[in-house]
């Protein structure tokens, strides 16, 4: 980490403005050689602004820039930073850069700015991929958890039962190393009461994963029903563009179209199936399939039926195709009058909410996001700032501690020596270490990091 490096932190394109980020024991260095302005910035105060031209080693001015100074450990990395604000597009950054790297800073690599933020103590590991989770999220939702996360929502529940269990251990290995001493006794129902109150906070943390798989991917909601129901124009609708085609021939949808969407703060992966029924059609029989298909992986089915015409027994197979799934029933084309199918549809669907919508008008489609909120318990989700796993390496090694714990009350419970109750307590201490990096393997920290763009 002695190197001094450099990357454009702004995304590529058109743009007002791009920064160039410099970090490391040299940045202020480095960027005295090019930058000119009406001081040096070595004898400038810590986090301040300053006007001037980036020159090259020609002394050609390359851009007229403001160069913000930062000193460490007041910054993102704990190093001296120099951020350096230039006109956008790709030729002004890109000359800076090159008059930097000329100058003898290093091009940063994927995600080394945060890397180093982690390697210096500035941020844990969960709070390292909180930052990646920012700059990906498509909803407010998934912005919201990454910023609780940034904020340690995770880190602080983790460290908690992490502490409360290594204490724990600490207490049984003084009393396995010195049983002659006289020393507070731990008892096995010490041991057994500590197992259990972490373990349910673990589970308290692994019983928010699918809402957190909610909040980083969206529900994976497959739109089915027979041919021309109304499938693709509620894709529409609620895309809010023409992305698929809508005609009056029954079966156009011969392939599954997918589209990411916000509904009222919702986020949804739309799948939009082709109509399902018999047919000898070569090509729709494929797109049938992967309807069905479409059906088994998604999360949430919604079933489209068509108010302005017959209830009939494809309406029924596709009804009872989707009776195990999470499951909405949508009758479609209220615009066109009150359908006569109402009673039936409703008899036939179960449990399932029925709600009369036009895709055409957008009738109901509030309703229909009101429902959704309530089956996933969204409402719950924008409202807490607690933490929730939104990642599978996190799921992952929670339940492996949880596993941990589970078998050292089970020993506790089997009457077996504590110090078999040990080895656990410090499989699952190292299992929620992985969590915030305290026991992470390096080649796991390299994988999370070069999952970060450059400059960041």
């Amino acid at each position: 980490m002695n190197r001094t490096i450099a990357a454009i932190s702004t995304p590529a394109g058109t743009g007002g403005i791009a920064v160039i980020r410099i970090s490391g024991e040299d940045a202020v260095k480095i960027a005295d050689k090019v930058f000119f302005g009406s001081e040096k910035l070595s004898e400038c105060d810590t986090h301040t602004v300053h006007y001037g031209f980036i020159k090259n080693e020609k002394g050609e001015k390359i851009d007229e820039v403001l160069v913000t100074v930062m000193r460490a450990p007041r910054t993102f990395t704990r190093e001296d930073v120099v951020e350096i604000s230039t006109h956008g597009g790709s030729a002004a950054p890109r000359a800076v850069l090159d008059t930097l790297i000329h100058a003898g800073a290093y091009m940063a690599e994927a995600g080394e700015f945060t890397k180093r933020a982690f390697l210096n103590g500035r941020l844990d590991l969960t709070q390292a991929e909180a930052v990646i989770d920012i700059i990906n999220a498509e909803n407010e939702l998934a912005e919201r958890n990454a910023l609780s996360q940034l904020g340690g929502a995770l880190s602080k529940e983790i460290s908690k039962v992490r502490a409360e269990l290594v204490h724990l251990a600490a207490q049984l290995q003084v009393t396995i190393d010195y049983p002659d001493e006289d020393l507070e006794d731990i008892t096995a129902d010490d041991v057994k009461t500590t197992a259990e109150h972490c373990c349910n906070i673990v589970d308290r943390l692994l019983s928010t994963a699918d809402s957190g798989k909610i909040i980083r991917d969206g529900i994976k909601t497959a739109i089915v029903g027979k041919p021309n129901v109304g499938k693709s124009s509620l894709l529409n609708s609620l895309a809010r563009e023409e992305r698929a085609i809508v005609t009056d021939i029954a079966g156009t949808t011969r392939d599954v179209i997918e589209e990411y969407i916000n509904l009222n703060g919702i986020p949804l992966v739309l799948i939009d199936t082709a109509g399902i029924r018999e047919t000898d059609d070569t090509v729709e029989k494929i797109g049938v399939e992967r309807s069905r298909n479409s059906i088994q992986a998604a999360d949430l089915v919604v079933v489209m039926i068509d108010g302005s015409s017959f209830f009939d027994d494809e309406d029924i197979d596709v009804l009872n195709a989707t009776r195990h799934k999470k499951r909405i029933v949508l009758i479609n084309k209220t615009d066109l009058g009150q359908s006569k199918y109402v009673e039936a549809v409703k008899a036939r669907a179960a449990d399932s909410r029925v709600i009369e919508v036009s895709a055409k008008t957008g009738i109901g489609l509030d309703e229909l996001a009101d429902e959704i909120k309530s089956i996933y318990d969204l409402g719950f989700l924008s409202q807490t700032d607690g933490a929730v796993i939104t990642n599978m390496r996190h799921k992952t090694a929670l339940i492996n501690a949880r596993d941990a714990l589970v078998r050292v009350s089970e020993a506790i419970g089997m009457n077996m020596p504590t110090d078999i109750a040990s080895i656990d307590i410090n499989y699952a201490i190292d299992a929620l270490g992985e969590i915030t990096g305290e026991t992470v393997s390096d080649s796991i920290v390299e994988d999370i990091f070069h999952q970060f763009c450059v400059g960041k």
